[in-house]
Parts: C-alpha cells; structure tokens; sequence
C-alpha cells in the first residue's frame, strides 16, 4: 500500500498541483513566469516518462500536458493575474529556487529515461512476443535504473545481486483494458482480478528447456515470496541465449528440463508466483549462469521483433 500511494502522490496528486499554480499562483513576470512553466513541464515531462503508467492508465500524462496548455493560456490570459508568491519577494525567491531545482531535477530523470531507450552496445537477443492477442504495457524494460528496477542488479557493491545479475535487463509486462486499467480496482488482492492473471505464454524462441519449476503458490497481492525469486518458471536454451520466463501460475507448465520446443509453443500461462507484488510476465535473456545460481549469467538486452521495448510502450500483439 506504501508503493501504491507514493505513486498516486507522485503521479496523480504532483502533476495536478503544478498545473494548478501555472493557472492560479503564477509568478510575476515573464522571466519567473518562464522558468515556473518550463520547470513545470520538465517534471511532468520526467513523470510521463519514468513513471510507471499502469495503476494510473497510459494516457494520463497526454492529459497533464493538455491541462499545462490550458493552464499557461488562462494565466497569460488574465490581464491583472497575481499570486501570493508575486507580493513577496522573499517568497518569490523562494518560489523562484524551487521550480529552479525542480526542473534541474525533472531534466535529469527525463533525460535518463530518454537515453534509457537506447539498446545497451551489447549483442540484443531478438525475442518472439510471448504473449497474444490483448493490449499490453511494458511495466520495467530499457537500459537506466529510473525505467527499469532490474537494472539495480547490475551494483557490483551488493553481493548478493551476483546470484541475480543475469536479469538486469528483464522485460515485466502487464496488460490492460481499452480503457487503460490492468485490473479491477487501484490494488486488488486477488491475482485473478488482474487482466493478465491466466494470459497464455508462448516460447518467444526455439530451444531446449534447461530448467522448469511448478508448483509454486500464488501469492496475494502485494505479498511477495523472496524464498522461491522467480516462483514458477522456465529456462530456455536458445541459439543466442538462456531465456527465462517467470512468475507463472502454478500447475499451468507441461514442460521439464530436456524437452525441445519451437517458437510459439505453449510455455504455461501467467501468474503471481515468487518475488512478484503483482500478477505479470517476466522475462530476460542471459549467457548461462552456473547450476548452482542459474540467474547469475551476463545480462543480454531483448527485443521483440526488432522492437526494444522499454517502460510504457504499449505493444498489441495479433
């Protein structure tokens, strides 16, 4: 519940309040003004790109930048437009030092996200689309840490990221509804209240399967189980790769260590197992990792026909 109202402050209340002082507490003059509005539109625009748009639908930061349209049109508008902030200069300072910081802050994080998107120099492992027919959001994917929390696993400082590695380039997606929701209600304990819940997982490569768990229970939201990491998966040894696919639900694998499947063969189907706060597919590719801790291979970047997906792209599949 922690995670989910920093968000709804963050991404819902944050924006709204911006957009409010633009249009009712604007500063005086068109050089207090300028950096009010730039600054605003810096952070919202480092919200829409690094937040994570899946509780809150995709197209709320299009909304945030018509409302900051309306919002500069109304101000500029009113030919006698003050605010308390233009009667003090203490305040104005004040306010002045804010919004400087605020979108000294909001440039880096949006230019962080942006250079996010650009596939890592390392070779990209081109991946089948794993699921089908739905509308589907990428909820972590790219190449910095403020688009993708798996990428933390690439700190040689905490040890025991080394065992986990392997999944610092990992693919979690979810799916939505026409309207934008990926389930019904903000927070839903029940995994099968999520629209992905059951979504059918298809082998996103050919290869042999090197290791397939089942069995691992559901857990409720957001409850996580940091004993079983990956809870229900499969390991595929393709040509370029070990692929992973996690978090399934159990009793839905039909597969074992040893079998050959072909692309688009039935993996098992999407769950809520292991270290997961919230029902959806994870995958990644890797070199091998030991027997021992198989996720501690070199991470690969992904793509999914030729596409590098990372948070907040859509993808709908046929």
């Amino acid at each position: 519940m922690a995670t989910m109202a920093l968000i709804l402050a963050l991404q819902l209340a944050a924006p709204l309040l911006l957009i409010f002082c633009i249009a009712f507490l604007p500063l005086r003059g068109r050089v207090g003004f300028g950096i009010q509005a730039t600054a605003t539109a810096a952070v919202l625009s480092a919200i829409a790109l690094a937040g994570l748009w899946t509780v809150i639908p995709w197209w709320t930061p299009y909304a945030y930048g018509v409302l900051l349209v309306l919002a500069i049109a109304f101000s500029r508008g009113r030919a006698a437009a003050r605010s308390i902030a233009s009667r003090s200069s203490l305040v104005r300072r004040a306010a002045l030092a804010f919004y400087v910081c605020a979108g000294g802050f909001g440039l880096y994080q949006a230019a962080t996200a942006l250079y996010g998107r650009i596939p890592p120099r390392e070779d990209v492992v081109d991946l089948a689309f794993p699921l089908r027919a739905g509308r589907y959001v990428i909820a972590n994917g790219g190449a910095s840490i403020n688009i993708n929390a798996h990428m933390r696993t690439l700190d040689p400082t905490v040890p025991r990221f080394l065992a986990w590695r392997g999944q610092s380039y990992g693919v979690d997606i979810v799916q939505v509804d026409p309207i934008g929701f990926r389930a019904d209600g903000l927070l839903p304990s029940a995994p099968t209240a999520y629209r992905i819940y059951g979504a059918k997982v298809f082998a996103p490569c050919s290869g042999t399967v090197v290791f397939a768990i089942d069995g691992v229970p559901d857990m409720r939201v957001p409850e996580t189980d940091r004993a079983h990491m990956l809870g229900n998966a499969v390991i595929l040894r393709c040509a370029q790769a070990d692929v992973v696919l996690a978090h399934l639900r159990p009793g839905s694998i039909r597969l074992a260590a040893g079998d050959r499947v072909d692309v688009g063969a039935l993996i098992g189907e999407v769950g809520n197992s292991g270290n997961s706060d919230e029902p959806h597919l994870h995958i990644h590719a890797q070199s091998p990792g030991s027997a021992r801790q198989p996720m501690s291979g070199k991470p690969l970047p992904v793509s999914f026909g030729a596409a590098y997906l990372v948070r907040n792209d859509r993808v709908n599949p046929p």
